[in-house]
């Protein structure tokens, strides 16, 4: 986390959480979701009016996914100053890139130890890490096959709806959240 942040946290300790104001899409991009975007339903329901707009300034970009983490109940969120955003997944908190290598590395950039891959009912594959669960891109999809015979990832099926609870993620703090949306703060 950046020691600005930090600070911040310390100066203004009371800074309310912020709920349904930003997404993380499949392929690791970032949406910003003003009040219409949310009025239109969950990140995650598909409506293109629902995700609302792509972030692309690459300092903001840079600067959520250094200070982008999980708390202790499985919520993701990036600390923006003193004030927690938590984030709408559309499926999981990473979204792994795979090189022809077999590396691999989260969309944030931290690169990953695989130890399992999962399959889903729909044919999507997954990454389980050392450093975290989450969908392979699918750009990536192609070294796969080759990636799980030569490094020995074991290939198990599990369909998408037990992946949360399985994982220990949220895929929606909005929804869970106990606080009434009329306090919902924009982000600061």
């Amino acid at each position: 986390m950046d020691d600005i942040v930090k600070q911040a946290m310390v100066k203004w300790p009371s800074v309310p959480d912020c709920y349904g104001w930003l997404g993380l899409d499949y392929r690791g991009n970032w949406y910003l979701r003003d009040q219409s975007a949310q009025e239109a339903g969950t990140f995650a329901s598909g409506a293109m009016e629902a995700k609302g707009s792509r972030l692309e300034h690459h300092k903001l970009l840079a600067f959520i996914q250094r200070n982008y983490f999980c708390d202790d109940r499985g919520r993701w969120a990036f600390q923006n100053g003193p004030q927690r955003v938590f984030v709408e997944l559309e499926v999981t908190p990473w979204i792994w890139r795979m090189a022809p290598d077999f590396s691999v590395q989260t969309h944030t950039g931290i690169k990953g130890n695989v130890r399992r891959c999962f399959l889903d009912e729909t044919g999507r594959l997954y990454l389980e890490a050392k450093e975290g669960f989450g969908l392979l891109h699918t750009q990536d999809v192609v070294y796969a096959p080759d990636a799980m015979t030569s490094m020995g990832w074991a290939l198990e099926e599990m369909p998408f709806a037990e992946m949360p609870k399985y994982f220990g993620y949220v895929r929606s703090p909005l929804q869970t959240s106990r606080e009434p949306r009329a306090n919902n703060k924009k982000p600061a």
